[in-house]
């Protein structure tokens, strides 16, 4: 197997750190001091001025929606494609979001854009591709050994025209950012399937009845402000 880079794929390396060394690497203090002020006001779930300020900037460069493939709507990289730019973003923790491609919502906005029907996709999806909101994915919970999803307890039940969700969930990625609005929940729809088939994913806009974010968990005595 090759794993050169093409020439399309170096030239968005060259672009990329030519935006770092630019943009990224000169505003790590600035973003570090504004999370600062923040934790010393007593609510670090608030989002830097710094980061929106780049935004435009990585959009006017072409630097944005990268991670999507075979798509219309983002770079159409393959993985081996995206594989390097993902290494340069990475050398700053929050430098991915600039770009529009940070967790979780590159996996949310690649399942909206498979599997969403044209009404999710215009009250989700493009927002999210915009950079104007932020979402969340559910799947852990605190009473089974989540690594193995079909462990999973939640139950997604049809009611009429809705469903119903009951549950509790865990590690939930994303959910402490202010401009999270939706997420993807993985609950249990039909308990007596096949052990695979028993889960489905469900969306779940954040102000919908019912739910109740009780707090953020640490790992490692670090919070992930301010996404979570």
């Amino acid at each position: 197997m090759n794993f050169d880079h093409n020439e399309k794929t170096k030239e968005l390396i060259a672009r990329l750190e030519r935006f770092m060394d630019e943009y990224i690497y000169p505003n790590e203090k600035t973003y570090n001091d504004q999370m600062d002020a923040f934790r010393k006001a007593g609510d670090p779930w608030q989002v830097p001025q710094i980061l929106e300020d780049l935004k435009p900037k990585a959009k006017e460069a072409g630097l944005w929606n990268l991670f999507l493939p075979e798509s219309e709507r983002g770079g159409g990289l393959s993985n081996l494609e995206y594989a390097s730019l993902c290494e340069i973003m990475g050398r700053v923790g929050w430098a991915s979001e600039v770009f529009n491609c940070s967790a979780p919502d590159t996996g949310n906005m690649e399942v909206i854009e498979r599997y969403g029907n044209e009404r999710q996709k215009k009250e989700y999806l493009e927002p999210l591709l915009e950079g104007k909101m932020r979402s969340a994915f559910l799947m852990t919970e605190p009473d089974v050994a989540s690594s193995d999803a079909t462990n999973i307890s939640t139950r997604i039940e049809r009611d009429g025209d809705e469903y119903v969700i009951n549950g509790r969930k865990w590690w939930s990625s994303g959910v402490g950012d202010p401009r999270c609005k939706i997420a993807i929940l993985m609950g249990k729809t039909d308990p007596k399937a096949d052990t695979y088939r028993q889960q489905s994913q469900i969306l779940v806009p954040m102000d919908a009845p019912g739910i109740k974010v009780v707090r953020m968990l640490p790992v490692f005595g670090y919070d992930d402000a301010p996404h979570g």
